[in-house]
């Protein structure tokens, strides 16, 4: 008898119950082609289990296989961890919970893996408003990320985890998962640079789009500034040459303020733009000098 592939789609969950049932609706309806099976696990990262409620009740009536478990420690490697420890098959697809992927999704990301022979999938997040944001936020592009064209390979500056299926071998040992002194995010660009290093090839797909949910709370000017800060801290963490890296931000935040009067002139979006990527060198450089301006282990909305 013919044994297909299973994937298993491993999400994290921080007291976004919503936006996760919307994401297990989404991925009810992906197709298969024939090609493989698949199955879902969920890890809450709060210890109070706030999706707990929402996901038994979607899991007993889905066709489709869902686990739910608990992190209780605030961390988001810990939380990837235990997603892989209890995920069963020869494929894991990571997506984040406030995400939703289009009927073809899984599909794509199959086909690219198989014809590329690659160790790992990336592929586009593109944001979608719950409601209209201000014209400064779509000037600025303030939720766009970088793509890549289809077969491009990945550099481990280029990678995350809000949109990948990865082989489940690069998984075999314990100490070669997720590391989790990364508890407030770069555990995923630390264990894609370990593994290129290993010899490992990711490749980017553009034709498996997955779509970000953004709530207003999150084009709030604060909102944006406090994730930049945490963003340059993430960043000071992945860091392979922290001495190099802190000095070209400190030169990134002189030309940066010295400029922004002259951005605001401009328009409100530039400024907002060179203002982001100031308090995101700030944020690098504070957490060089042992400051820990943002203490949340997320900033979500």
């Amino acid at each position: 008898m013919f044994n297909k592939d299973h994937i298993c789609v491993c999400i994290c969950t921080y007291k976004r119950p919503n936006y996760l049932i919307k994401l297990l609706k989404e991925l009810e309806k992906q197709e298969t082609g024939g090609l493989f099976d698949y199955s879902i696990v969920i890890v809450d990262n709060d210890s109070s289990e706030s999706a707990q409620q929402a996901v038994t009740l979607y899991a007993s009536q889905s066709k489709i296989s869902i686990n739910y478990f608990v992190q209780p420690e605030q961390n988001i490697a810990l939380t990837r961890n235990k997603a892989v420890e209890n995920s069963i098959g020869d494929f894991l697809g990571f997506i984040d919970d406030d995400e939703f992927p289009g009927d073809n999704w899984l599909l794509e990301l199959y086909k690219a893996i198989k014809k590329y022979k690659a160790d790992g999938i990336l592929a586009p997040v593109l944001p979608v408003y719950e409601e209209e944001p201000p014209n400064w936020v779509l000037k600025g592009k303030c939720f766009d990320r970088p793509s890549h064209p289809s077969g491009y390979v990945l550099k481990w500056k280029n990678t995350r985890t809000g949109n990948v299926l990865i082989k489940r071998d690069l998984f075999k040992k314990p100490d070669q998962w997720f590391d989790p002194n990364y508890g407030s995010g770069g555990e995923d660009k630390d264990f894609f640079r370990r593994k290129i290093q290993d010899g490992c090839v990711f490749i980017w797909c553009n034709e498996a789009p997955v779509f970000e949910t953004v709530a207003p709370v999150r084009w709030k000017r604060t909102f944006m500034l406090k994730r930049a800060l945490l963003r340059g801290k993430v960043d000071y963490n992945t860091s392979t040459k922290k001495y190099s890296s802190v000095f070209k931000s400190l030169v990134a935040i002189t030309i940066y303020t010295l400029g922004l009067p002259f951005f605001l002139i401009l328009g409100h979006h530039i400024f907002m733009t060179y203002l982001i990527k100031n308090c995101d060198h700030l944020g690098k450089v504070l957490r060089a000098i042992g400051f820990d301006v943002v203490k949340e282990k997320y900033v979500i909305n």
